[in-house]
This record gives structure tokens, C-alpha cells and sequence, in this order.
């Protein structure tokens, strides 16, 4: 990685077997490659002497300013996020809802062959244009968007991932693709949007296109942005799905890789916003003024029942249900993430590929929703049906599609059908005999494999809604099949849905709270508890949930909570590597020019001598862009002398404020005299006197632990003994590697340990 201080490791790419690879707007994009290194974030505060005078220089006004600034983008998150999730929802609702009318209509007029026409050709044109906006405009927008931004909270800088073209590309090309019925959610897209609204306010604006705000400029460091991201992520599930508290604990558990109780009273007041302004906007459309956009509307499926009870009967059902989900949910993994393999192949042949891929599937798929419920049979009309049978346009339970009068296709009710309207239709109540076996069966089949080959594609796409109604068609085929008395179907289908999102993204208690917020039904809370817990504890034996799996095959250095056993093995002198570069106190500039360009390091030693100091002694730790910074403002001296407090006055503290994500000043771009060459710099002043330093006989697993929770880019390790030049190396993110601690020690076997921890777990 370019933040280590190994040559070998300058830009390249993390998985070995990968270097050559090319970036691309694929969800296996080797983002670590030579052309597109990723970087690390800053999340440590350098307290160089600098930064103290500034802070202290700093009255209760300004300081009052910046924690209200806190709140005040907190609520602007919520705002935002809302409005975007509730526009989402309308424009898929009014698209895919007009284009399923238009098409019911054609059928009942017997016109099927041009019915299937102009389904398929709006298909086609909506997966059309989110692909090419997607690979032309933003290649960033592509995916769910989950897994960048929690590699973004664990520290890893991917470029483009919070750009304000790769915000409106996700927005307007999630709408055009879910309406274009291809088996994909708006949920991780959410997330995603949400983290880029928060990061481009964080910021002040989009400084590429001019679009700044100075008075929002207060955030000008990693470590606030990357809190202002987290409420931004937990805004957008509880955009998606209503689901406040469930955003909270979703941001908690699966998102953030660092946690504060300041930042859990911020993240609940923006996700309360979302919810408040979600609640007024509903109220608006159950007047009807939203189009077809239902009453009462977002992804809310009620299906409490006041005779939902159940006995220690029930329980077997549900543990072997929790059972086969968590085996579900990993093999759903295992052929995702080959299924991404292989269309990374496809993309590297060229952009065309990947929108004839996301064309073929759009086609495909359209094949498959319009002729399989022709192989179903009519089922006919219930006497007690509580709605109108059949059901003539867009959503309901009782699809006529192709059945005489008086008769409807259940399948037809799942399959020809938005994903948030089969969803209703599964979790429904009262509702035990209006689906056939085989036509759940059916679709249980179709929404598992379709939605693993629509998810690769080259256009925004989310996992969660996909997940959850391929588990709630397992969970209904499973009620019917045992035909329980306490638990009906329906109930069975939010249960399955559970097992399914346990065992494929292994989350338990944001799970549980996001699917209790999105069925209203707590008399549930005990048997989810349980189906999760089962789920996840079976799938975690086979593979990793699935956005982890996206990070690795995508090349983010992720670190894990866990410790793998064989860092207790080794020391951390055992993986630093040479050669080390290192400033003297006061450097000549010609030095610095020579070293930044020769380099890509992000941080380098000062260490100072004689005659500074009696012996080599390490002084600090200073980054490239303070350096760069330095450069720039062209503050030398013609003599190795320290600055005097005349010269540190002309510095201000905006100057050294971080850029943003994925930018940063370059050393080709600053233009130096021969003069100036031969002049000198005095880097006490900006250098973090007090660095994270460890001694080399720590253990590599104690190390990490401190690299990860205290969220560093840069830890020295310095020498046991005195009689030692003062610095061994350095620890970066690239350092704790599996990758690269087994290159380093190749006689460690990883499937060794891995056996070894689970006959010991306590190694972990």
C-alpha cells in the first residue's frame, strides 16, 4: 500500500494474484491496483505544535461553533437522506407501477405477444440507461455501495466513492434500474447515498464543480468526517425501511469499525429526523396525491396478528428453519462472489461488455417474469378474499394475468410484481391457501439465482431487498409444508426472510430490530432471535458474510476485529521491511523534493542529530501532505535554523485542513528554484511529537489491535535495545495483511491455524 514504507509495496495491488489487474466499474474492481492505490485515512490527530497553539488559540465561541456545527450537519443528513429515499420510493413506484398497468392492460385485451414487448423493451431501456450513466459517468456508483463504506469507517480511502457525480448517478440509476424489474433493492444504494451526502457536507460542498460553502467548512479532518459518514449510513437504512432504531444498530453492528457514545446520541437524532420526515411526507400520498405511489407507502409490511401464538411445538420448525436459512445464506455467498469473479473477466475485455452483460440480464430476466406464470395454474377466487379478486393492474394479492374470470395466478401475484409488492404479498396474513407449492417453489428458485446475477452488474444495486424476499419465499414454502396451526404462513415467511438475511449477511440484533420496525409485529421478537442466532452461527462455519467477501475480491486491506491465531506468533520486527526513509529535523528542500518524488509514502520519521541532539533520537512522525503544504507556501531558510514564532504566524490552520476523500496536492505540481533547492525547512513545528510507537517484540496480534481501535495509519516501532539506531520501521495498514504476512512467512498455513482456532477458540 502507498502508505507503507516498503518499496515493494508502493502501489500495488493487494491480492498477489491480481497486481496486473485493471480498475473497473465491476463489483471484483481491484481498486488496489497500480492504477487506482488506495489510500488510508487520518483518523489520528496530529499534535504537532502547530495544532496546539491553534486550538489553544481558540475562544468558546469558535468551540461552541464547531459542536453545534456537529449537530446542525446531523440534521441536514436526515433531512437530505429522507427526501432522497422518499423520492426514490416514489419514482419506482410510478415507473415500475405505469409500466405494469400498461402491460395488464395489453393482456386483457389479449394482445400477450405485444404485451411482452413493451414490458421487455422498458426493461431493456431502463437497465440501458442506468448502465451507461453508471460505466460513462460514475463506475463508482456500481454495487451496493455497503461495502466501500464500511471500508471507508475501517480507514481505507477509495477514490470516488463520496464524489458528488457518483451521489447522482447512484440516485438516478438505482430508480431506473429497480424499475426496470431486475432483481435488485434499494437499501445498500441507500446506505451509500447517504455516506456521500454526509461526506460531500462535511467537506463544505463538491470544491470540483465550485459548489463550496465555507461557513459549512468545520470538518477538516478524517476523524470528523468519518463520524459524520457513519450517520450518514445509518440515515440510509432507516430511509430505506422506516426503521430508525434498526439504522442505529445497523451502523453499530456491521458498519462503524469505532465507536463513541457521542457519536450513538448523533447518529439517533439523524436517523430520528429521517423518521419524522417520512411520517409528514406519508401523510402527504394517503391523500392520494402521490400517484401510484400506495397508501401509507415505503417498505412497511404489517402483518401483526393478535392471535399470533405459539407453543414448544413450534420451536423444532423454527431452529430446523434458522438451520437450512444459515446453509442457504452461505452457498447464496459462495456463488455470488464466483459469479463476480467471472463477470470481472467480461468487464476487462472493454466498457461495451459490460452493458451487453447488463443488457442480456435485463432480457433474460424479463423473459423469465413474464413466461413463468403461464406455467402456473388458475387458482380460483376465495369467497372470504378480503380484497378485490382478481386484481386488475399493479399490486394485490390476486393477479389475473392470463385466468378466466373469476380465477387469478398466484404466481403471477409474486413474480409479475415489484419486489416491495411481493413482499407484501408473502408476508401477508389470512392469506395460508391463496399460493400453490410449486408457484412459491417456483419463485423461491428464480429470486435465488436471479438476484446473484443481477447484483454484478454495471449499475447501482443493493442486496438487502433481494435477500430478504428470497427468504421470505423460503420460509412461506416451508410453513405450507408443515402446515403449523399457531404460526401462519405468513409469519413463516418473516421468519424465513430472517434466516436468510442471517445467514447470508450475518447480522443479529440490527436484523432483528430493522425486520421487527418493518412488520410491526413484536410477537415475533423471541423466535427471530432464535432463527438468527441459528442462521448465522451455521453459515459462519462454511464462508464470510457477503460484504466482506466484496471487500476482499475487491482488494480493500480491511482489518478485522478478530486476530487471526498465527499473529500471536509473530513479533511485529517480524513484517516491518526496508528500506526506511527518514527527514532530519531541519532537511534540506532538495532532500524532501527528491524523497517525495522517488516515494509514495504518506508519513515519514524526523529524526534528529548532532547537532540537535547528542545522539539519533526520533523526534516525530510528519505527514506528506503537511510536507506538501510546507512546499507550496515556499516558508525556507537559507540557513538550518528553527523557525522563529514571526514565521509560524504566517501558517494557518485551514491550509493544513484535509482535502477530502480521494484528493490531495501532488509534488509534481509544485515548481521549485535552484535557489530554493538549496534552502532548508525546519519540520519541528508540523511533525506529531507523540506517535503511536510500539517495540518490535510486541506481538503482531497486540499490534493490530491497537492499529484497529485506535484508527492509525502509521505506527513506529522502535528498538529494544539503546545501543540501536532509534527506528526499525514502520506498521501500516499493508503490514497486517494475510496477503502479506504470508508472503513474508510462507510456512505459516493458514488452514493450520484455521483448524487450530476452532478446536481452540479461545485464541480469538
Amino acid at each position: 500500500m502507498p502508505d507503507s514504507t516498503t518499496e515493494d509495496s508502493v502501489a500495488v495491488a493487494l491480492l498477489p494474484s491480481l497486481r496486473h489487474a485493471t480498475n473497473s466499474s465491476s463489483q471484483v474492481a481491484i481498486v488496489g491496483s497500480n492504477l487506482c492505490p488506495v489510500e488510508s485515512l487520518d483518523y489520528e490527530i496530529a499534535e504537532n505544535d502547530f495544532f496546539k497553539q491553534d486550538w489553544r488559540a481558540r475562544s468558546k465561541t469558535q468551540i461552541f461553533q464547531y459542536v453545534f456545527m456537529k449537530w446542525l450537519l446531523c440534521f441536514f443528513v436526515g433531512i437530505i437522506v429522507s427526501l432522497i429515499g422518499f423520492t426514490n420510493n416514489l419514482a419506482v413506484e410510478n415507473l415500475a407501477g405505469v409500466k405494469f398497468v400498461v402491460t395488464s392492460n395489453m393482456m386483457l385485451a389479449g394482445r400477450y405477444s405485444m404485451g411482452f414487448f413493451v414490458f421487455t423493451v422498458t426493461n431493456l431501456l431502463l437497465t440501458l440507461f442506468a448502465s451507461v450513466i453508471t460505466a460513462f459517468v460514475a463506475p463508482a456508483a456500481a454495487g451496493s455501495g455497503i461495502p466501500e463504506v464500511k471500508a471507508y469507517l475501517n480507514g481505507v480511502d477509495a477514490p470516488e466513492i463520496f464524489s458528488l457525480r457518483t451521489l447522482l448517478v447512484k440516485i438516478i440509476g438505482n430508480i431506473s434500474a429497480v424499475s426496470g424489474s431486475l432483481l435488485i433493492g434499494k437499501a445498500g444504494p441507500m446506505v451509500h447515498t447517504g455516506a456521500c451526502v454526509a461526506s460531500i457536507l462535511g467537506q463544505g460542498g463538491s470544491k470540483r464543480y465550485g459548489l463550496t460553502w465555507r461557513w459549512l467548512r468545520y470538518f477538516n479532518n478524517d476523524r470528523d468526517r468519518r463520524d459524520l459518514v457513519t450517520c450518514g449510513s445509518a440515515a440510509g437504512i432507516a430511509a430505506s425501511f422506516r426503521a430508525p432504531v434498526g439504522g442505529v444498530l445497523f451502523a453499530l453492528e456491521e458498519m462503524s469499525s469505532w465507536w463513541r457514545s457521542a457519536l450513538l446520541w448523533r447518529i439517533f437524532f439523524s436517523t430520528a429526523v429521517v423518521a419524522i420526515v417520512l411520517r409528514a411526507l406519508i401523510d402527504v400520498c394517503l391523500s392520494g396525491k402521490c400517484g401510484l405511489f400506495g397508501k401509507g407507502g415505503l417498505i412497511v409490511f404489517d402483518v401483526y396478528s393478535e392471535n399470533a401464538s405459539y407453543h414448544l411445538g413450534d420451536v423444532l420448525p423454527v431452529l430446523l428453519l434458522g438451520f437450512f436459512g444459515g446453509i442457504l445464506g452461505s452457498i447464496y455467498n459462495f456463488l455470488l462472489e464466483k459469479v463476480l469473479r467471472a463477470y470481472n473477466y467480461i468487464y476487462e475485455k472493454g466498457v461495451a461488455w459490460k452493458i451487453i452483460l447488463a443488457c442480456a440480464i435485463s432480457i433474460f430476466t424479463s423473459c423469465l417474469l413474464f413466461g413463468l406464470p403461464f406455467l402456473a395454474s388458475c387458482q380460483p377466487c376465495p369467497a372470504d378474499a378480503l380484497e378485490e379478486c382478481p386484481t386488475i393492474g399493479r399490486s394485490g394479492n390476486f393477479k389475473k394475468y392470463q385466468c378466466p374470470p373469476g380465477h387469478y395466478n398466484d404466481l403471477a401475484s409474486l413474480i409479475f410484481n415489484t419486489n416491495d409488492d411481493a413482499i407484501k404479498n408473502l408476508f401477508s396474513k389470512n392469506t395460508d391457501f391463496e399460493f400453490h407449492y410449486l408457484s412459491v417453489l417456483v419463485f423461491f428458485i428464480t429470486c435465488f439465482f436471479l438476484s446473484i446475477l443481477s447484483y454484478g452488474i454495471v449499475a447501482p444495486a443493493g442486496l438487502f431487498v433481494p435477500v430478504i424476499v428470497t427468504g421470505a419465499s423460503y420460509g412461506r414454502f416451508v410453513g405450507m409444508l408443515l402446515g403449523s396451526k399457531n404460526l401462519n404462513d405468513g409469519l413463516y415467511a418473516v421468519l424465513g426472510a430472517a434466516s436468510f438475511l442471517g445467514g447470508s449477511m450475518r447480522m443479529t440484533v440490527s436484523l432483528c430490530v430493522i425486520l421487527l420496525e418493518l412488520t410491526n409485529n413484536l410477537l415475533l421478537l423471541p423466535m427471530m432471535m432464535v432463527v438468527l442466532l441459528i442462521s448465522k452461527t451455521v453459515a459462519d462455519a462454511f464462508n464470510a458474510n457477503i460484504y466482506n467477501l466484496i471487500m476482499k475480491i475487491k482488494g480493500f486491506p480491511y482489518l478485522h476485529s478478530h486476530v487471526e491465531p498465527y499473529m500471536r506468533q509473530l513479533t511485529v520486527g517480524d513484517v516491518v521491511t526496508g528500506p526506511l526513509q527518514v527527514f532530519k529535523g531541519i532537511e534540506k528542500i532538495e532532500t524532501i523534493v527528491h524523497v517525495l518524488k522517488t516515494t509514495n509514502h504518506n508519513g515519514f520519521p524526523v529524526v534528529d542529530g548532532p547537532p540537535l541532539a547528542p545522539a539519533s533520537v526520533l523526534y516525530g512522525l510528519i505527514l506528506r501532505d503537511h510536507i506538501l503544504t510546507l512546499l507550496k507556501k515556499r516558508v525556507f531558510l537559507s540557513s538550518p535554523v528553527a523557525f522563529d514564532s514571526n514565521t509560524l504566524a504566517q501558517f494557518k490552520a485551514d491550509e493544513f485542513a484535509k482535502k477530502g476523500s480521494g484528493r490531495g496536492d501532488r509534488i509534481e505540481d509544485v515548481e521549485l528554484s535552484e535557489e530554493e533547492l538549496n534552502m532548508y525547512l525546519d519540520l519541528h513545528p508540523f511533525s506529531n511529537a507523540s506517535p503511536y510507537t510500539v517495540l518490535e517484540t510486541m506481538s503482531l496480534a497486540k499490534a493490530l489491535v491497537l492499529f484497529r481501535e485506535v484508527g492509525l495509519r502509521h505506527i513506529l516501532v522502535i528498538p529494544k535495545s539503546s545501543n540501536r539506531p532509534p527506528l526499525v520501521g514502520i506498521l501500516t495498514r499493508h503490514d497486517f495483511m494475510p496477503e502479506h504476512i504470508l508472503g513474508l512467512r510462507p510456512t505459516l498455513s493458514r488452514s493450520r491455524w484455521k483448524r487450530l482456532r476452532i478446536r481452540l477458540p479461545f485464541l480469538s
